[in-house]
């Protein structure tokens, strides 16, 4: 990729303008991989073949989910038990506007049910049209998936009645590892509406045109990205600069390990940059040369992304990459390591 030189242009400040207002939906989501363990997993296998199973501690109580260790001893758990599909409302309560993720789309309870063989009540959800159809000490059973993973929404939800009904049997390959373990992974995931201060929107708004604005607050300093505020003085933003995509790096890191999604094979460097005419050193990546060659005060240009792919962030730029210049003098960045 070509480094591109139409960004280089000197520093530039002009006042504060005004701005629409960006905002936008941000979702966080990452998937939490983990195995279940000896004991965890015997209960995921038991719910993929259609039998619930649970643990009899060492003082004859059977507890479902199985415990990975005894409540009185603290002993690891040896001694699984089957139960049955049936059982009984403890207590309950009644879901009238059921969430996205909930296991039902129609109103239903929430109920801790104690299956026939267990002495503990289990969560999950009881199918019923209302209310009034749900009670303390009801019968309910299983209603099972076709298909089955080895996950607790195996068991779709339970229902009214205590006739068990027999699960499919269960079919595909084997989810337990060659330790006999199971590893499951769970995604996780928010979505919110973040709203972009008015100095933010402009940051945004420059990004998208191919321009880097910091803020320069009453005390003088240049924060990039631009702040509300001075993080020192509580000064606030009072011009928008443009800043030269060139700068100095200051303190770096090496990242030589390997994580699920990475897009960059290791080694690569991630490093702070203080940006000319910045007095904030920011964060992004350094390529385009071998990592053992990268080096504090290392004078390093911005590589843009094509223009048809700019958008309102940072990944506009793809990275930055030694421009060729000498190294910076040490004093020059001494004061924002």
């Amino acid at each position: 990729m070509t480094i591109s030189a139409q960004h280089s242009s000197p520093e530039v400040s002009v006042p504060v303008p005004e701005s629409p207002i960006l905002s936008a939906d941000l979702t966080n989501s990452f998937d939490y991989t983990r195995s279940l363990g000896p004991v965890l997993s015997q209960f995921a296998l038991a719910l993929r073949d259609g039998r619930i199973v649970g643990s009899r501690g060492s003082d004859g109580r059977v507890t479902v989910p199985p415990a990975e260790y005894d409540p009185t001893t603290g002993a690891a758990t040896t001694d699984i038990v089957e139960v049955a599909s049936v059982g009984t409302i403890e207590t309950w309560s009644w879901q009238p506007h059921p969430a996205q993720t909930q296991p039902l789309d129609e109103p239903f309870a929430w109920a801790l049910v104690r299956l026939d063989g267990a002495d503990t009540a289990m969560l999950h959800a009881v199918a019923a049209d209302s209310p009034d159809q749900v009670s303390t000490g009801a019968r309910v059973h299983a209603v099972w998936r076709e298909v089955r993973t080895g996950r607790i929404d195996d068991i779709d939800h339970f229902a009214l009645g205590d006739t068990p009904v027999a699960a499919s049997p269960a079919d595909g390959e084997s989810i337990a590892d060659e330790t006999g373990n199971v590893v499951i992974t769970t995604p996780i995931g928010m979505t919110v509406v973040h709203v972009a201060t008015e100095n933010e929107s402009w940051y945004l708004e420059g990004l998208k045109a191919g321009k880097l604005y910091g803020g320069r607050v009453e005390t003088g300093e240049v924060y990039f990205p631009p702040r509300v505020v001075s993080p020192a003085d509580g000064s606030r933003t009072v011009e928008r600069v443009e800043l030269a995509d060139t700068g100095t790096i200051t303190t770096f890191c090496i990242v030589n390990v390997p994580f699920l999604g990475q897009q960059i094979k290791p080694p690569y460097v991630a490093a702070y940059i203080l940006l000319d005419g910045s007095d904030i050193p920011f964060l992004h990546l350094i390529l385009d040369t071998p990592a053992e060659d990268v080096r504090m005060g290392m004078r390093v240009k911005a590589v843009w992304r094509p223009e048809a792919e700019w958008d309102h962030t940072l990944r506009n730029v793809s990275h930055f990459a030694p421009s060729g210049e000498a190294d910076a003098d040490f004093e020059s960045y001494r004061n924002h390591l």
